[in-house]
């Protein structure tokens, strides 16, 4: 265990009351995630742990403070911070890091960048290589940051549509059981594309590129037969996909094309008896040059902090219970 001094400047109590928030809750928020211990008096902070945790809540605390110049704090933007600077990661490997220069992404909504190791790694690949593959837990930012790059693609020309896909396959639901014709049917399925596209461009140019072909958002199975150039392509749940289904998708990219398949192999909902394409493609793919893979964990999650320790909590709960059953 070790101590280290900090002090932040200038020492101004509105800042000052902004970056420790309603009754020190950001710095016990700071001190809950890295394990140290922070006391203050005014503009001086004293933090005790281990030394790595020592270090990175000094440079968390130094940028936040900084922030607080232009912005309010809130637990959220703390968080992001936090999951911002990777902590864990840039502790453990400062060489393997430092080097590499940030991919940011351009949106009528403003620049989208990484957050964190991992998606900054996500990123680099999707713009270097025609088939990537972003596998993880739910809310590691794999779809959104895939749609962020389909529309800097669109925008710069280096593609001339956009493709979103998804397989049409949800826990105990059969597409003949709802209501309306084909498109109505799988409309729910493909929200959250529909979500990220509305939230980069706006609803109105959305329905305007859509109506003109320019951006498609289908079912896996109207892939079927097509061969797919100068488009960037995401398959989104691409968990749900059988050994086949993937097959075909992964064989219509064309020419000039980019594509993105995104999934989380922890929530398939194919009956038990069908494998996960996407679990059989990592094996069978895994060696294939030109392809790359991001493997996102617990740690990459960018919604609630409660989200995170839930998903740590599956994590741990299948690693102990592995082979019981």
């Amino acid at each position: 265990m070790i101590s280290q001094e900090i002090s932040l400047s200038p020492a101004d109590n509105g800042r000052l009351s902004n970056f420790c928030g309603q009754f020190d809750a950001h710095l016990r928020q700071i001190e809950s995630r890295l394990q140290v211990e922070i006391a203050n008096r005014g503009n001086q902070f004293r933090v005790t742990g281990l030394d790595s945790s020592v270090k990175a809540a000094c440079a968390v605390m130094e940028k936040l403070f900084a922030s607080t110049e232009k912005e309010q704090l809130t637990s959220e933007l703390v968080h992001l911070a936090m999951q911002d600077s990777s902590i864990e990661e840039l502790l453990d490997a400062p060489a393997a890091t430092s080097s590499q220069q940030n991919v940011t992404i351009k949106t009528k909504c403003g620049m989208i960048r990484g957050r964190g190791i991992n998606q900054q790694e996500y990123l680099r690949k999707i713009v270097t290589h025609d088939i990537n593959f972003g596998v993880g837990p739910a809310g590691t930012g794999k779809t959104y940051l895939a749609v962020a790059c389909a529309i800097e693609s669109l925008q710069s020309e280096k593609v001339r549509k956009i493709i979103l896909v998804r397989p049409a396959v949800e826990a105990g639901e059969k597409l003949g059981f709802l209501p309306g014709d084909m498109a109505q049917k799988v409309d729910p399925y493909l929200r959250p594309l529909y979500d990220a596209l509305y939230d980069m461009l706006g609803f109105e140019r959305v329905e305007k590129m859509i109506d003109k072909g320019i951006i498609e958002v289908a079912p896996l199975a109207f892939m079927r037969g097509r061969t797919l150039n100068d488009a960037f392509i995401i398959l989104d749940e691409a968990q749900n996909t059988t050994i086949e289904q993937i097959k075909m998708f992964l064989t219509r990219v064309g020419f000039g094309s980019t594509a993105v398949v995104t999934g989380d192999v922890t929530q398939i909902d194919l009956p038990s008896e069908k494998m996960s394409g996407l679990r059989h493609v990592l094996e069978v793919l895994k060696n294939v040059e030109g392809i790359s893979f991001t493997f996102f964990n617990a740690r990459d999650v960018v919604r609630h902090p409660l989200v995170q320790r839930i998903v740590c909590a599956y994590e741990a709960y299948e690693k102990t219970h592995k082979g019981e059953s």
